[in-house]
């Protein structure tokens, strides 16, 4: 089954709870799936950006098992990429998102943003660019142990930013969590940098499918769902988008009030 034991919307974003991660994965897969076939019957093409984590495993393993997806219809982005990383390296996210989905699927086209460019500034602007042809319609993301979309960390994340990519500098919470998620042994060993789309890129898609499991997000739910909307906790922006759903397991939902 995939009804959730807790649903609620707090301002506009609506909250699904499941008993587990599996049972979250298959759920959001089951409407994200959904999603994507509407908008590709309306339009003919679908322009959709994939968070890359061991926190989108269940969903996007449940959503490759789909069989009437068409993908050769969906034109991909992903949301960031440590500078100075390349394609091959384990930790890139350009890497996981090729293993995890994009090497299964004939998509129309994928858009990697190219980490190791000798021109880091140059890079973020060709991505821009990209975005800027015209807007996504659906953002599959989750949310970091400090509240941060993509690589947008607090302090730094605007939800008014003009560019729709650029070079940032990872909050330290950030790089330990790439420790905690097993893609780095040590803090020392993650990148200081990264180039990150922006917030005002995610919230001009019609569509948002935001996916959190495990007990370390608890923290950053609880900050996203009841406290203020600021930048403070920059996924808390995700309650003024008019269609985005946030699907929690049990772990990540424990500090939020039933």
């Amino acid at each position: 089954m995939n009804e959730p034991i807790y649903q609620n919307h707090f301002d506009k974003l609506d909250v699904q709870v499941f008993a587990d991660a599996k049972a979250m994965g298959r759920a959001a897969a089951l409407a994200i799936a959904k999603d994507m076939k509407t908008i590709i019957e309306e339009k003919g093409t679908l322009r959709m950006m994939f968070a890359a984590a061991p926190s989108q495993d269940t969903t996007l393993e449940a959503l490759l098992a789909f069989d009437d997806i068409p993908w050769e219809a969906v034109t991909a982005f992903h949301m960031d990429e440590y500078l100075g990383i390349s394609e091959e390296a384990s930790q890139s996210f350009r890497n996981f998102l090729n293993r995890s989905l994009f090497s299964k699927k004939n998509f129309g086209a994928i858009h990697y943003i190219q980490g190791d460019a000798p021109d880091a500034q140059a890079e973020a602007d060709r991505y821009e660019a990209l975005l800027q042809e015209s807007p996504l319609d659906m953002v599959l993301l989750g949310i970091g142990e400090n509240g941060h979309i993509a690589f947008n960390d607090p302090p730094d994340a605007s939800f008014s930013e003009p560019r729709l990519a650029k070079i940032i500098t990872l909050d330290e919470k950030s790089r330990v969590q790439q420790v905690h998620d097993g893609c780095f042994a040590l803090l020392g060993d993650v990148p200081k940098y990264a180039i990150t789309v922006t917030i005002p890129a995610f919230m001009q898609a019609k569509v948002l499918h935001c996916v959190v499991p495990n007990t370390r997000k608890a923290d950053a739910v609880k900050a996203t769902v009841l406290g203020p909307i600021d930048e403070r906790c920059p996924a808390s922006v995700l309650r003024t988008h008019s269609h985005a759903t946030l699907y929690l397991d049990s772990a990540s939902a424990s500090l939020l009030p039933r």
